[in-house]
């Protein structure tokens, strides 16, 4: 057949199969189950959906009750915390506060960045608190600067020169993670006062916090312990005005090669490690994600340089090495050390596989993929007993 440029077809994006026309899609019972919608234990039964649906909850009960790994989400929402609890997800993972800023809070970010003094970073600050605290207990994230508009032409030069201010060549490399936080005086605090804060309303109202707080792009020990030291007071402040003790672990994403290489010493002021595999598989192959992957990852596909996109499946032979350094280095230093991961290979096959031999403690992932790695976790734990179970 030829297909003319405007034709309407329908692609099965399962077996490839390709149809003429507009194909009528349906909601699958496996997503319906997963969403929450179907109960396989009370759904009529329809003959092949009700099998199918069964099948996949007795494969995934088996799996749960089998792996060692838990499994998290990466959540910047409610409703992507609500849809990987609904998928099975044990826990939030990543939960990225910087993008807690765009929209209507862009306004006050301009402020802070404009601030000339103590007194209006203060200020700034001030203002920012009660509405990330609010983000904090409603799960509600979105750090975007924009140009200001409806503001005075004044205010939107000094803004322009902020911009050029803190313009960089190579923003992926520049001044961003705890390097920001270190830079801009109050802003990490103002973060940890909301989250502590947001905890306490929590608690009080009885339910049980388990707050663990994540300082990105730490590559020398002496950032996490800058940043733990703030973090600790104002934990200590909330708890004497609100009355309540919140626990908290302070801990870091190891996403830089020096941060792997030196894990032993940073896990003397780190509670937890969880590797950002997204930023160490862009730090440790010198890639920038956004610009490689349409200029040239194809040609390399194509000439067997990659097997397979090392932002989808863990490149084991580098990035891999330095998740097993890490881990072992941190571990040295802090026998308990929980450690994890949050990139999206958290939710890639191969890659569970080997986060489950290294021995980390978790992996978190999108919630479309927390069934997918709740079911691979499963099969790392059969595999590595020698298991012939499937």
């Amino acid at each position: 057949l030829v297909i003319k440029e405007g034709d309407v077809i329908s692609v099965d994006g399962s077996s490839g199969a390709i149809y003429l026309g507009e194909v009528p899609v349906v909601e699958s019972p496996v997503v319906l189950y997963f969403e929450g919608g179907l109960d396989p234990d009370t759904m009529p039964d329809d003959g092949e959906h009700t099998d199918l649906v069964r099948a996949v909850h007795r494969l995934m009960t088996h799996a749960d009750k089998t792996r060692r790994l838990m499994v998290r989400t990466n959540a910047d929402t409610p409703e992507d915390s609500r849809r990987a609890r609904r998928f099975g997800a044990q826990g939030i993972g990543l939960c990225r506060t910087e993008h807690m800023f765009l929209g209507d809070r862009r306004k006050y970010v301009e402020r802070l960045i404009l601030a000339s003094g103590d007194d209006e970073v203060e200020e700034a600050l001030a203002e920012l608190l009660p509405l990330q605290r609010q983000d904090i207990t409603e799960l509600s994230v979105r750090v975007a600067m924009a140009e200001a508009k409806g503001e005075e032409s004044e205010n939107q030069l000094r803004l322009l020169q902020a911009v050029h201010r803190f313009h960089e060549q190579n923003p992926m490399l520049g001044l961003r993670g705890v390097r920001l936080g270190i830079v801009v005086p109050g802003l990490f605090a103002m973060q940890v006062r909301a989250i502590i804060e947001a905890a306490a309303q929590h608690k009080k109202a009885g339910g049980d916090p388990r707050v663990e707080i994540m300082v990105p792009l730490v590559g020398a020990v002496q950032e996490l312990e800058l940043v733990r030291e703030e973090a600790d007071r104002i934990a200590a402040e909330v708890k004497l005005r609100e009355g309540v003790e919140i626990p908290h672990l302070i801990g870091t994403m190891i996403e830089l090669p020096r941060a792997a290489l030196t894990a032993a010493q940073i896990a003397e002021a780190a509670d937890f490690f969880s590797f950002g595999t997204n930023d160490l598989t862009q730090t440790t192959w010198g890639f920038s994600r956004d610009d490689v992957e349409a200029a040239f990852f194809s040609a390399y596909l194509e000439k067997g340089i990659f097997g397979v996109s090392p932002f989808e499946s863990l490149d084991i032979e580098g990035v891999g090495v330095l998740v097993q350094i890490g881990t072992q280095g941190g571990r040295h230093t802090r026998p308990d050390l929980k450690v994890g991961v949050c990139g999206e290979h958290g939710g890639d096959p191969a890659s569970v596989h080997f986060f489950h031999e290294t021995g980390l403690d978790y992996v978190s992932c999108s919630p479309f993929r927390v069934p997918v790695a709740r079911l691979e976790a499963g099969r790392a734990a059969l595999l590595s007993k020698g298991s012939d179970s499937r």
